[in-house]
């Protein structure tokens, strides 16, 4: 079946773009920021609190969507006699944004950027965000500039954590960057991202940590059409996503051992948990012996076969609970790890678009100079918990709610039409209610049978029995 575009054109009355305006006022998105706010970016873009350290000549670069501006990380990695340094700057908010001023103010108000189909909806102005503060390519720039040194086998030995000036040499694309490394034609610091991200993967493997390779349902623009997508990340995005959280498992060693700090945390699963996905894993014919750790299973698993993907898919139903978890004066909490990371972790690398990180960079810039933590960061720590999570829900709701809009605008017409597709959930104590995945278009929506239980894990041919924009509501049955 062809795919079908969605158009959408710059009139507001649109309906498509008339449903994104309707789905930012009903969660509440701030559409502008406030005279005084952008006032202040202005004023903050032109004076800046430059560092006096000067890491200029460090050859940074950055990879990330071939679209983005707002780039918080760059990296250089290069081999040393014991293994590897990883150089990683982060773009230093605090440099810009003045605590209690109106930018700070505005950021706690927004918590993170917000991504929709038509517009991107910015935790700072795009003044800092997108121009002064950003990592971009051939100009200097404030920074968080972690020096990390890892043994020969990707194991951390060292970390150190200054303000720096730096100056990004390079703005890659992932597939740019995954094409240089796959040719052979990469300088050694991008090649390098391969082998230091391999040995990370086998740490990770080594400690239990999981990474779900679950196909993103993504919305694609091209010249104002949309369409949906199943997209498989690149090994070099998960070679990226492995210095990241490098990164953020030395800010959380360096933040315990300081005794105060904000950590990413995920409890370990319930046994209820992993015995429903055990049972899920019979339904669907996986082979899940008892000797089989559950991270083994998952790095056995291909996303690209119907009932390994709809296990994968159940699989996210164990990193809900994910929170953030502050501690001070050397009161340890209770939970410190994160069970997906297998470790414990901090979120530091993404200040220009999530709140908490600008907090992190100041506890561990503290912690390595052995100073005290700033009085405006201590002050703010105890209520970080429920802004962020407060923030997630709002961003969970607008992913979710911005591809149900598309499903729906993709889908109206052809209510009634039969697509190919895979029951990848069913509910416990409701087996006629379930999820099913199409290949082509992208989407994934709720199905209900009449009366038989549906097949999880199987293919099913589905009969679409309702798509509509205004409510975002697809729903297809059995045909």
């Amino acid at each position: 079946m062809p795919r079908r575009l969605i158009r959408v054109t710059g009139a507001a009355e649109a309906p498509l773009r008339a449903a994104l305006r309707a789905l930012r006022t009903e969660l509440d998105v701030p559409e502008t920021f406030p005279a005084g706010v952008l006032a202040d970016a202005e004023q903050a873009a032109k004076a800046p609190r430059l560092p006096s350290y000067d890491a200029t000549d460090v050859p940074l670069f950055t990879i990330d969507p071939p679209a983005s501006t707002d780039l918080d990380q760059a990296m250089h990695l290069e081999r040393t006699p014991r293994g590897y340094r990883v150089r990683y700057a982060i773009a230093d908010v605090a440099a810009f944004v003045a605590p209690g001023g109106a930018l700070d103010a505005e950021a706690h108000r927004r918590v993170s950027t917000l991504y929709f189909p038509d517009e991107r909806v910015p935790l700072h102005p795009p003044r800092l965000s997108e121009d002064a503060a950003s990592l971009l390519p051939d100009q200097v720039r404030p920074a968080v500039l972690w020096t990390i040194d890892l043994d020969a086998d990707g194991r951390t030995e060292s970390a150190d954590v200054r303000r720096a000036l730096v100056r990004s040499r390079a703005k890659l694309a992932y597939e740019q960057a995954q094409r240089q490394i796959d040719t052979g034609t990469a300088e050694e610091p991008l090649a390098l991202l391969k082998e230091i991200g391999l040995r990370r993967e086998r740490l990770e493997a080594e400690r239990g940590g999981i990474s779900l390779g679950v196909p993103e349902q993504e919305i694609v623009e091209h010249d104002h059409t949309y369409e949906l997508e199943f997209r498989a990340s690149l090994p070099a995005e998960g070679w990226n996503a492995q210095i990241s959280l490098l990164t953020g498992m030395a800010a959380a060693d360096l933040m315990l051992a300081h005794g105060t700090g904000v950590l990413r945390t995920l409890p370990a699963a319930p046994d209820g948990a992993v015995g429903r996905l055990r049972r899920t894993a019979k339904a669907l014919h996986i082979d899940w012996p008892h000797h089989v750790s559950y991270a083994e299973l998952i790095r056995s698993l291909d996303p690209h076969l119907p009932h390994h993907a709809a296990f994968l898919q159940e699989c996210t139903t164990l990193l809900r609970g994910a929170g953030y978890t502050v501690f001070r004066d050397g009161a340890l909490p209770e939970l410190t790890s994160h069970a997906a990371v297998a470790a414990p972790y901090a979120h530091c690398t993404a200040p220009l678009r999530r709140l908490v990180d600008r907090y992190a960079a100041e506890i561990c810039l503290a912690a390595a100079a052995g100073e005290a933590v700033p009085d405006w960061v201590t002050a703010a720590l105890d209520e970080l918990p429920g802004e962020m999570a407060e923030g997630a829900r709002r961003a969970g709701s607008v992913e979710r709610a911005c591809v149900d809009t598309v499903e729906a605008a993709l889908l109206q017409d052809r209510v009634g039409d039969l697509f190919d597709g895979c029951v990848v959930d069913v509910k416990d104590h409701e087996p006629t209610v379930g999820t099913v995945q199409l290949r082509d278009p992208a989407v994934v929506a709720r199905i209900e049978s009449a009366t038989a239980p549906l097949p999880l894990g199987e293919r099913l041919r589905v009969r679409l029995t309702q798509a509509d924009p205004a409510t975002a509501k697809v729903q297809f049955a059995p045909a």
